[in-house]
């Protein structure tokens, strides 16, 4: 109910900070479905903090991955070109899917080693 109201309020930019993460994963699939329903009619710029990469691939056009500790840093962004309007089936299929999810993975496994951008 909350995303709901953040995007009544038609707000320029919408920060959802792990909104999703206190949820069993069904909840979480269907919420994130809603969530890309109403951000298909609204067009909000919406930037979400998530530490699930599966999450991240599926809502997502972009995946900034930040670098470890207080001193964290961009370490590297990764253009997300599945095609909208987006169906997880369709994302979980898609001949790259496991590709990307592998990089960003690599890359928090060694995310206190990455601090440049390289792609």
């Amino acid at each position: 109910m909350a995303i709901a109201r953040a995007f009544a309020l038609k707000p320029k930019v919408l920060l959802l900070d792990e909104p999703f993460g206190m949820l069993d994963s069904m909840t979480r699939f269907e919420l994130q479905e809603v969530l890309m329903e109403v951000w298909s009619r609204e067009q909000i710029t919406a930037m979400l903090v998530t530490h699930d990469i599966d999450e991240a691939l599926f809502l997502s056009d972009r995946v900034v991955m930040m670098t470890n500790g207080p001193r964290a840093k961009v370490g590297d962004i990764l253009e997300v070109p599945f095609a909208r309007p987006r169906l997880r089936k369709d994302v979980i299929e898609h001949p790259d899917y496991y590709r990307y999810r592998g990089y960003l993975t690599d890359f928090l496994e060694n995310a206190d080693k990455n601090v440049t951008n390289t792609k």
